[in-house]
């Protein structure tokens, strides 16, 4: 169960994977790291994560930022040039939480694919490839990926998918980007290791301070020739650090220690998903594919967060206006899902009775 910063009082926080606190192990850890010049490449610590983090995501190297949305903003500005188009599925994270950063810092025109499940396919990418000869219009050049998706609850991409994409974007000459801040759970998810469906991507960013449990920090990683680039757009972007290495040992604990346990998250969604539903709430148990539960509350969602916080329960928004999300995370234990599968019912299905 965690503390709640809004009522300062124990409740069961199901908003984020990005509330998790620090472990006493991993804050042991920062505390004893060894530090350097990160900037002249001589912090201990963060050569260190930046070598197994690119063998983690299957890619040559690997360059440590301090988030997850820098690291999409240095890879699509590698990986294009001002004019080009990417494609992008429309509601991934990269439409909707990065400030239009594409346009603001790459000057790349974005164009949203309607998307199922927050997936595309072939066929749509083909369709919109535009003619590079052209002098009037913007040439198609990247592709990006999200995995899992956020917006569509945590949702996974099957592999064969994953790579009929790639392999369409090296037919046609395209850049293919995977924004895999939640990367391990769609590895766990589909019983690989991250690098099997990292490395046919030309960029990977991978995120540290969502179910991995980190204070902060972010991978990038692509071949050594691209990283030489983002080593650049990390000082461009503002990203670069001097002593890091306090915080690429967060990192570090958490994929020595972080990893495996992703598997207890998803088991206690399934749970909560399965619970919900059979208490007659409006779930769909077979979406939670993660640690995302979806919850259909209706037309007042705004009541119905209020109810649950009343409650003792948080949960947080979604792009789909009736629709509330309770994700969870390694503060989150067994007996905490037990008692939501309590007091949820409770609260929303007086609401609907009202």
């Amino acid at each position: 169960m965690t503390t709640s910063k809004l009522q300062n009082e124990l409740v069961i926080d199901l908003r984020s994977d990005t509330l998790t606190q620090p472990t006493a192990a991993m804050r042991e850890a920062i505390a004893s790291a060894s530090v350097g010049d990160e900037q002249k490449r001589e912090d201990p610590t963060v050569n260190e994560l930046e070598r197994r983090g690119a063998e983690f995501l299957g890619q040559e190297e690997a360059v440590f930022l301090p988030t997850a949305t820098m690291a999409n903003q240095i890879a699509l500005q590698i990986l294009g040039r001002p004019g080009d188009a990417l494609l992008v599925e429309r509601h991934a994270h990269i439409m909707l939480s990065e400030l239009g950063g594409p346009a603001v810092h790459s000057g790349l025109l974005t164009i949203g694919l309607q998307g199922t499940s927050g997936r595309f396919s072939p066929d749509q990418v083909v369709a919109e490839i535009r003619d590079r000869t052209s002098v009037h219009v913007a040439p198609t050049r990247i592709v990006a990926v999200e995995n899992t998706h956020n917006s569509a609850g945590g949702r996974v991409w099957p592999l064969d998918e994953i790579d009929a994409i790639v392999a369409t974007c090296r037919e046609h000459d395209l850049a293919a980007h995977l924004d895999g801040a939640r990367l391990v759970n769609a590895a766990t998810a589909c019983g690989v290791e991250p690098a099997r469906i990292g490395r046919g991507f030309d960029t990977v960013t991978l995120c540290f301070s969502k179910g991995l449990g980190c204070p902060l920090g972010a991978l990038i990683a692509g071949s050594s020739e691209l990283m030489v680039k983002a080593r650049r757009g990390k000082h461009f972007f503002g990203g670069a650090m001097r002593q890091a290495g306090i915080v690429a040992a967060a990192a570090l604990y958490a994929l020595d220690h972080h990893v495996d346990r992703i598997a207890d998250d998803h088991a206690r969604a399934r749970r909560l998903g399965e619970g919900l539903a059979a208490a007659g709430l409006s779930v769909d148990p077979g979406q939670a594919e993660t640690n995302f539960v979806q919850i259909d509350v209706g037309p007042d969602r705004a009541a119905a967060i209020d109810r649950l916080k009343e409650r003792g329960v948080l949960v947080s928004t979604t792009v789909h206006p009736s629709v509330v999300r309770a994700v969870t995370h390694l503060d989150i234990s067994d007996d905490d899902i037990e008692t939501a599968l309590e007091a949820i019912p409770d609260a929303l299905l007086v609401l609907e009775r009202r």
